[in-house]
């Protein structure tokens, strides 16, 4: 049997102390990891190279991660895991908002990030679960149906399932949601996203009890976390 090729990890980040940290870390994950400390050489090696999944720093000097971000969703669905720490909502959503599809704040554990990593390139691979999803969204009769069950769900609450059921693991902020519900804008407001995330909860929990599948991330707004 071939090995397998280890998965390439490019580390964007200009603090040469937590890039190494990191990289060690990767490496003993098994990942091969790359260091890159300048945004522009970054979005170059990206285009090039092709790396499986990125770690971008937020606060690079000149070109910081927000605008390697939006350059890099020009012409790549990489997953990128942003680093930061800046902690203010606005600024998660904004980081959310130009592509990326994870966030770990500073101080971090670097176990945590590599975790996230894993997690990531699992996702980007379709390797989330290795049983069948317990899913299955009917566009056609706006129908989600768990687990063979079909789930009592308003016309508002299938189209924010559906979201957040079609990118599993990504984190989308309220306004993502709002937005996701498209000519229905006008019947709900930003708050009231969360009584329907609740209430989605609700009936998925009443076919299997104890589900938690979809979980908040503080400060920013909500995932999907399918079943392992």
């Amino acid at each position: 049997m071939t090995p397998q090729t280890p998965s390439q990890v490019l580390v964007v980040e200009d603090d040469r102390k937590i890039s190494e940290l990191l990289l060690n870390y990767l490496r003993a994950g098994g990942y091969e990891a790359t260091p890159v400390y300048d945004g522009r050489e970054a979005v170059h090696r990206i285009a090039n190279r092709a790396p499986d999944a990125v770690i971008l720093d937020w606060m690079l000097p000149g070109f910081d991660g927000i605008g390697v971000c939006k350059a890099v969703r020009a012409f790549s669905d990489v997953p990128i895991l942003m680093l930061t720490a800046r902690v203010d909502e606005l600024d998660r959503l904004l980081g959310l908002d130009t592509g990326a599809d994870d966030y770990v704040c500073k101080p971090f554990a670097p176990r945590e990030v590599v975790a996230r990593v894993r997690a990531l390139l699992r996702r980007a691979r379709g390797q989330v679960t290795t049983a069948p999803q317990p899913w299955v969204v009917d566009d056609a009769f706006f129908r989600i149906t768990w687990l063979g069950q079909a789930l009592p769900l308003t016309r508002i609450e299938f189209m924010m399932f559906r979201t957040l059921l079609a990118r599993p693991g990504r984190v989308f902020s309220r306004d993502q949601l709002l937005a996701s519900v498209h000519d229905s804008q006008r019947d709900i407001s930003d708050r009231a996203i969360d009584t329907h995330i609740k209430n989605l909860r609700k009936k998925v929990q009443a076919v299997e009890p104890g589900s938690d599948c979809i979980t908040s991330v503080y400060g920013v707004g909500y995932r999907f976390a399918p079943p392992e």
